[in-house]
């Protein structure tokens, strides 16, 4: 941002700065969701491509066929999942990652570019990682004891993954510092968790949902189907390019927004604008009226 505005915000301001520096900086964002999401599109459409029968494709008898090759489909389904949720996995980190450091920057003043957010990321994988599967192991935790709980402790690690990149904090303790920021603050976590899935939906409804209806009209037809198929994994790159970074910025933004509104973070940037983001210090709390 060119004037720094550090300050306590109300929500709507947050959701405000969210969609503002989305919109200033769209094909920073979208280039960093993007670049790693086409390694998962080339991945989806390469399984596309291989998701008709060969019996359709070779014109060849189906009884000849289906002996020979069930085995070796089956193993091929089994390998072609595992890379599937590897490479997904690492795409989904590195933009993730990606896009809280270009946040960190904009939002601290700074200028960055696709390259060097992304670049950050290196080492940072292993870590982030373990992050977000002790986050999806609390909340999973807190789903079977009840809904409601499940919610709840969603909503106060909204902001785990910013505390672990920014202030280079382990998966525990970065679940520790988002529970301790996020104290009194949940509802707003609920309600930008709410928005970003109201927009997935509707970013679903657009891009991929007619596709879906495209491929059950024409059953029938194998080529159409998979033509329609690899399409509708198009339209679900489109739809993650552009609605992805939301929740990502919207969850950097509020946890910068608790930090100043905490910890007085506004006056310790201000006193050593260059040093790092380190967590603030027991006590500093800025005193609101």
């Amino acid at each position: 941002m060119a004037d720094l505005d550090l300050r306590p915000l109300s929500l709507g301001e947050i959701l405000d700065r969210t969609f503002s520096l989305y919109r200033k900086n769209f094909l920073l964002f979208a280039g960093i969701t993007a670049i790693p999401q086409l390694l998962v599109l080339a991945l989806r459409l390469a399984q596309t491509l291989f998701m008709t029968p060969r019996a359709v494709r070779t014109n060849a008898p189906v009884e000849q066929l289906q002996a020979g090759s069930s085995s070796g489909l089956v193993a091929f389904g089994i390998v072609g999942v595992i890379v599937g949720l590897i490479v997904y996995l690492v795409a989904y980190l590195f933009a993730q990652g990606g896009t809280v450091f270009a946040v960190s920057e904009l939002y601290l003043g700074r200028t960055t570019t696709i390259g060097a957010s992304l670049g950050r990321m290196r080492g940072q994988l292993g870590s982030l990682f373990g992050v977000i599967l002790l986050n999806g192991l609390a909340v999973m935790g807190a789903f079977i004891l009840l809904i409601i709980p499940g919610f709840y402790v969603a909503c106060r690690l909204l902001t785990c993954v910013p505390a672990a990149l920014l202030e280079d904090l382990g998966p525990r303790a970065s679940l520790e510092r988002s529970f301790s920021l996020t104290k009194d603050y949940a509802g707003r976590a609920f309600v930008i968790y709410l928005l970003y899935f109201v927009l997935v939906y509707a970013a679903a409804f657009l891009f991929t949902f007619p596709f879906g209806v495209a491929m059950a009209l024409s059953s029938k037809n194998p080529g159409a189907v998979r033509l329609w198929f690899a399409l509708s994994h198009v339209g679900e790159f489109i739809g993650s390019v552009l609605v992805g970074p939301i929740l990502t910025i919207a969850t950097a933004v509020f946890y910068y927004d608790l930090r100043v509104r905490k910890e007085a973070f506004d006056l310790q940037f201000m006193m050593n604008p260059t040093g790092p983001i380190a967590p603030g210090a027991p006590g500093v709390a800025r005193t609101l009226s």
